[in-house]
């Protein structure tokens, strides 16, 4: 009989929580708000009741679950569960996996939340099982994770593969790491808001400054507007942020040769403009034997991606993909 797994994807405003079957189809879903006061210690607390009341409400018995995939956004040791720093979250050296072990018998598997999103959308989203995949999402920050030869990418101390700790402007702006000119601080919603806004500084009359002060709250999303209905300088802050992305995925492709680059996160809805611009960038950085055959895609399951990636890692750590 098939098993039901329980999904969750932590995020610094509200946890995302999944009942998923072993195929991958969400049986249920549903968010619960990280309260991170207290440096976020009643976050696994709120979580679990939860879960409990869900499966009370859903009549499901604990011997009818799999086991528990959860993924945490920072640094994260997938062998022992400790978060070694989530910095939206409040957690310093956090031990999620025996946190949550000690409220339950089940088989518990921890990873970082970029990564999950990557397994997923590898899984059942657009990356469609590449042996090969980076995958970048672009919100608040900038996320990725790497799969090389069919396993996440991992490294020594749950390092590997952040696209986002690039240095692409040694001069550029301080980034929560402690270091100048990440990736992050550039190809990100924030970035792009920040180069706005420093534009605006400086001419006061442009397009760009009378938009502000009638909404009064720039978004990047305005910014893509502009740029689309033929802003010349909305164009040229968006092409800069992502010419430094398409920069680094040259580079990181040119390590790990994948055969797909997938793009998510809110800013990917600015869909093939943004593709357009990221494909440019990657044909002049790239070597030509890598770019012609890795293609650029959107991703697909939104949202979704986290947490089902984490029903993949149970069943891919427990083995039951050969039941599906």
């Amino acid at each position: 009989m098939d098993k039901t797994i329980i999904a969750i994807d932590i995020g610094g405003t509200t946890a995302k929580i999944g009942l998923i079957n072993n195929q991958g189809y969400i049986i249920e879903k549903w968010e619960v708000h990280s309260d991170i006061s207290n440096n976020g210690e009643n976050i696994i607390d709120n979580i679990w009741n939860s879960i409990l009341e869900k499966l009370s409400d859903m009549e499901i018995n604990q011997d009818e679950l799999l086991g528990i995939g959860i993924g945490a956004p920072g640094f994260v040791d997938n062998q022992s569960g400790l978060v070694y720093e989530a910095v939206n979250l409040g957690w310093r050296m956090f031990p999620l996996k025996e946190k949550l072990r000690e409220k339950t018998r089940l088989p518990i598997f921890v990873e970082n939340d970029a990564n999950l999103a990557a397994l997923g959308e590898n899984w059942l989203g657009a990356g469609e099982n590449a042996e090969n995949l980076i995958a970048v999402t672009l919100g608040t920050g900038v996320g990725s994770g790497v799969i090389a030869n069919g396993e996440i990418l991992n490294g020594f101390n749950g390092t590997a593969g952040e696209i986002g700790h690039v240095t692409v402007d040694p001069q550029g702006y301080l980034c929560n790491c402690g270091r100048n000119g990440c990736l992050d601080t550039i190809a990100s919603a924030t970035g792009i808001v920040r180069a706005v806004e420093a534009y605006i500084e400086e001419h006061p009359d442009a397009r760009l400054a009378e938009w502000q002060r009638r909404k009064q709250v720039m978004e990047a999303k305005d910014v893509f507007d502009m740029a689309k209905k033929g802003d010349e300088a909305s164009h040229r802050i968006i092409e800069r942020a992502l010419g430094l992305l398409g920069l680094a995925l040259a580079h990181s492709a040119s390590v790990i040769n994948p055969s797909r680059i997938l793009i998510g996160g809110g800013l990917s809805k600015a869909g093939d403009y943004l593709l357009a611009i990221v494909n440019d960038y990657l044909k002049k950085y790239a070597l030509p034997r890598i770019v012609d055959t890795c293609e650029v895609k959107l991703a697909k399951l939104g949202n979704d991606a986290g947490i089902i990636g984490a029903a993949y890692i149970v069943l891919h750590k427990t083995g039951e993909f050969g039941q599906l």
